[in-house]
């Protein structure tokens, strides 16, 4: 690995160092990780699953998302919100997710917070894209030492969500789901997926309070 932070993989393609040489989080890397999303049903799906992650890696939460999936109803925030006691408990035996009592019941009180945010904004991408950062808060240029745990904007939209009720929401958890979902691109420079995200980021057009995601 070089000093900023760059990896050159077997494939001859340089990218972050975090995936290291593992398929399926290389892939993780190349194809999702901070491409620009506008998906109610996604955003939510990865807000919840930054919560499980606390205290664990993401690639333990990326090997199990698919029965994550399968349990939370393909994360339909208004499905989810009409779980209950009895669905914590099956949950809390299922060896295919992460068995946290207090994880699983923030998922299902975070969507009945879910169905009120889209309801009031028309929809969550609305509410969540409005809290991209400004370009003074973004550095230069992307190398492994400057990118933060959390950043003032992290911290806001960790305070916004509290205020409405989501758990498991804290600034860390809000700044890797910015990450993640394209509000920002902490592709390295020099990534070769850097470029494409940027490109996306271009392109992308910012959903509008009101309207509902296509």
């Amino acid at each position: 690995m070089s000093d900023d932070g760059l990896i050159r993989g077997e494939d001859g393609k340089t990218r972050c160092w975090w995936p290291g040489a593992q398929e399926d989080y290389v892939r993780y890397h190349d194809e999702e990780w901070g491409t620009p999303m506008a998906d109610d049903h996604r955003l939510f799906e990865k807000i919840c699953l930054e919560g499980f992650q606390s205290g664990l890696s993401w690639l333990t939460i990326l090997r199990k998302r698919d029965r994550f999936r399968e349990v939370f109803h393909g994360f339909d925030f208004e499905r989810v919100a009409r779980m209950g006691k009895r669905d914590v408990d099956r949950l809390l035996k299922d060896a295919g997710i992460i068995r946290h009592r207090g994880k699983i019941e923030s998922v299902l009180n975070n969507a009945k917070r879910a169905v009120e945010l889209a309801e009031a904004e028309g929809s969550l991408a609305a509410w969540f894209w409005r809290h991209e950062p400004p370009k003074s808060e973004r550095p230069k240029k992307v190398v492994k030492g400057v990118i933060p745990a959390k950043t003032e904007t992290s911290t806001a939209l960790s305070k916004a969500l509290k205020k409405q009720g989501w758990s498991y929401v804290g600034p860390t958890t809000c700044y890797a789901f910015m990450q993640a979902m394209g509000l920002v691109n902490d592709h390295l420079h020099g990534c070769f997926a850097r470029k494409r995200v940027e490109k996306e980021r271009k392109a992308f057009e910012r959903p509008k309070r009101g309207a509902q995601p296509g």
